[in-house]
């Protein structure tokens, strides 16, 4: 008699038990807010702000002084032709040597620009003017494309004498040509030799 009632007792008190919590999880999903919880670390990273105060903009402009300073730096050096300034295309004794010698020289196109802006004045007188204005313009750089032909030829004699026969950087030619079709006061890095001081 009493084993037939403990089966009973056990299962009545199982029923109690799923009860309450399958009513509490149908509550829990009635009130849920439709997306997980995040974490500590996340909700303490959506809550930070950046700490403003006088030390930390102190250390911002001491920052921007110094990076500044560093660029003010590399700009003098770049402009002084010192290697480590310099960039990729300028590096090296080669390209140092086609510097020089394209600075030493008078070459026609680094007065190509002067020559535009009286091109571009004269332009404004009608007749004639205008047309043999056109035409010095023309012939002039012819001559600068000339010049600079020539000079390809004199820097690869020179770099073939200093440097040996296979050991001539490739680009030498556009590098001087374009160069010497620079203002002289614009060229970069600026010229560090006098007129005709041509490098050894």
């Amino acid at each position: 008699m009493s084993d037939e009632r403990k089966p009973q007792t056990i299962m009545s008190a199982g029923k109690r038990d799923e009860t309450p919590d399958s009513t509490q999880s149908v509550a829990n999903e009635a009130q849920g807010k439709g997306r997980p919880t995040p974490s500590r670390r996340a909700a303490q990273a959506a809550n930070a702000r950046p700490i403003v105060g006088s030390q930390d903009k102190e250390l911002r402009k001491q920052q921007r002084a110094a990076q500044n300073e560093a660029r003010e730096r590399a700009r003098a050096g770049m402009m002084a032709g010192e290697e480590r300034f310099l960039t990729q295309r300028d590096r090296g004794p080669q390209r140092r040597y086609v510097r020089d010698y394209v600075d030493a020289r008078w070459s026609a196109g680094e007065l190509l620009i002067p020559v535009m802006v009286i091109f571009l004045i004269v332009a404004l007188f009608p007749g004639w003017v205008q047309v043999y204005g056109v035409f010095f313009v023309w012939a002039f750089l012819a001559l600068a494309i000339i010049d600079a032909f020539v000079l390809t030829f004199i820097l690869k004699k020179k770099l073939t004498e200093k440097f040996g026969e296979g050991n001539v950087q490739p680009g030498f030619k556009w590098y001087g040509a374009m160069r010497a079709m620079q203002f002289r006061m614009l060229r970069m890095p600026k010229p560090q030799v006098k007129r005709r001081q041509y490098p050894q």
